[in-house]
């Protein structure tokens, strides 16, 4: 097994580490990642990306789109998986699809024709800050644990014939044991909201206050759901831009007067 590691986290973060070390018995694994911390750049693209030995393969002076790019169309790359993480922090929600760097990555590889699997992990709001908490590598353990099973099984199961990638989000550890797994679809919730005062807009995302709060209004099934209960989500997705026949839309084409 040929594997491709990307995140957007950036090269020397925790969890990539940590997800590097776990796939290392499972195939041949190689980096190539942002040098630098590229989180929520969604599917941004460079035009010219610097490329740096490292110690786990290569260090990209740009997204994570970029090293998608490089190394399946410059660098002659041939994997038989892309995987993208472990993101510090959720990707979980549809309208975070398309913000996600981490997500990105493996949305791009799925346009190549390579099978992906992008990783995050839910850390709880507690006393302190998101941006103020220093993960250690145990809090991955359940997310490269599940992302070592799925690329053990899902090939031989034929997961990936209807699927082009995972969006696979997991819990912090518990105290015994392991999480269950869920298979998802990502929640149709959306609250975010912005506040202007004086010429300041901030805007915030309501959804992480009622995630700390254990509050969350999204359905059983959903992909949020699932990690606040403490369970693994894996949603299986397509390449987004799918278009289907729209009976409305061929009348207004129609009786267009060109």
């Amino acid at each position: 097994m040929d594997i491709l590691l990307t995140n957007d986290d950036g090269i020397d973060a925790v969890g990539i580490r940590a997800l590097y070390d776990a796939l290392e018995s499972v195939g041949d694994v190689t980096v190539m990642a942002p040098k630098v911390d590229q989180s929520a750049v969604g599917r941004q693209l460079s035009q010219n990306v610097e490329l740096t030995e490292h110690e786990l393969g290569y260090a990209v002076q740009g997204t994570p789109t970029d090293c998608v790019v490089a190394a399946l169309g410059a660098m002659d790359f041939d994997p038989d998986i892309v995987v993208s993480g472990c993101n510090r922090g959720a990707n979980l929600g549809e309208y975070v699809l398309g913000r996600s760097g981490t997500v990105s990555a493996a949305v791009e590889a799925a346009f190549f024709g390579v099978p992906a699997i992008a990783a995050s992990v839910y850390f709880p709001a507690g006393d302190i800050t998101f941006q103020e908490f220093t993960p250690q590598p145990e809090h991955f353990s359940e997310a490269t644990r599940a992302v070592r099973y799925l690329i053990e099984h899902a090939f031989g199961a034929g997961v990936f014939d209807d699927a082009d990638y995972l969006n696979v989000n997991a819990p912090l550890p518990p105290e015994e044991g392991h999480a269950d797994m869920e298979i998802t679809h990502p929640s149709h919730v959306y609250e975010m909201d912005a506040e202007n005062e004086r010429g300041t807009v901030t805007i915030r995302d309501r959804i992480w206050e009622m995630m700390a709060e254990g509050s969350v209004p999204d359905p059983q099934g959903s992909d949020r759901r699932a990690v606040v209960e403490g369970r693994v989500s894996v949603s299986p997705l397509t390449a987004p831009h799918t278009t289907t026949r729209h009976e409305a839309l061929d009348g207004l084409a129609e009786a267009y007067d060109g």
